[in-house]
């Protein structure tokens, strides 16, 4: 590993004065799960090391009823997963946080850097695509929102810049009789990267799908949304026509690779099996909020 300079702000200002100053010399490191192994590995070689870990306000958790969740970007993944209220109100996240690593990864692994990181197998991001979440990125000029559909570029690229930070993610609050799931396939049931992933919310009047969204991981260069699959679904009831309707529209937009774990159409072919899964069971957790 090339030598670094390290550096602890105590502030947003102040670490955003880092990244300016140092400009793309500069990376700012969240729990350090993944880019100390970036650069154990020759990936990259930052010259200074902007350490995110001691700003207090960036580990907030606090969720208001009329607002929504609000995440601090180093909120660490058991925080996340312990967290009574998330469990509750976003069960999605919950559920794809306990699909991330181990419990000494996740102790450490926060939710802004597994977004910062921008992994199309990612866990937390379908969840957070489904839930409707917004990042808040900070810079000089303050701050500004993206929506997760709107944020990521390509493989390990954001919309952020150089000189800005993810500092929170915000989550409106769901609506009645709504509910969320994230489920993951993968070769081992544990500490593995996905196969495939898939996020989904669903909001019910009775039998008839109101409203939905539908996320996809491992299909592509960044998660996927599936518009045309959700339009199929809204204003109808989840019965086996409509999911036989879904699956294949959610399965149209899957354009996977070839890898060590799967080809691409064995995981074109499971986009279907997970759309439906995902869809049943985000449903009746609806039926039961």
């Amino acid at each position: 590993m090339q030598a670094f300079d390290y550096h602890a702000p105590q502030s947003v200002p102040e670490a955003l004065g880092l990244l300016r100053q140092y400009g793309d010399r500069a990376r700012p490191m969240a729990g350090g799960t993944d880019i100390l192994l970036f650069m154990e590995g020759g990936k990259i070689a930052p010259e200074n090391l902007v350490d995110l870990s001691r700003i207090p306000d960036l580990t907030e958790i606090n969720y208001d009823p009329a607002h929504g969740l609000r995440l601090g970007a180093l909120a660490t993944m058991r925080d996340i997963e312990r967290s009574p209220v998330i469990r509750a109100h976003y069960p999605a996240l919950t559920e794809s946080t306990l699909e991330l690593a181990g419990v000494q990864i996740r102790n450490m692994a926060t939710i802004g850097g597994n977004t910062c990181n921008a992994s199309p197998a990612a866990d937390t991001i379908p969840a957070l695509m489904a839930l409707d979440a917004v990042a808040v990125i900070s810079g000089a000029d303050g701050e500004r929102r993206v929506n997760y559909t709107a944020l990521f570029q390509g493989p390990g690229k954001t919309v952020i810049g150089q000189d800005e930070l993810l500092t929170a993610i915000e989550l409106p609050p769901p609506a009645p009789h709504s509910g969320s799931h994230y489920i993951k396939l993968a070769i081992r049931k544990a500490m593995d990267i996905a196969i495939v992933g898939a996020g989904a919310s669903v909001t019910l009047d009775g039998d008839t799908v109101t409203d939905c969204r539908i996320t996809l991981g491992a299909v592509g260069p960044t998660v996927v949304r599936a518009y045309d699959a959700e339009n199929l679904l809204r204003g109808n009831p989840l019965d086996e026509t409509t999911l036989n309707h879904v699956a294949a529209a959610a399965t149209a937009i899957a354009n996977p690779i070839s890898d060590q774990r799967a080809s691409a159409g064995y995981r074109k072919k499971m986009v279907g099996v997970l759309t439906r899964q995902v869809l049943l069971k985000a449903a009746d957790i609806a039926r039961r909020s």
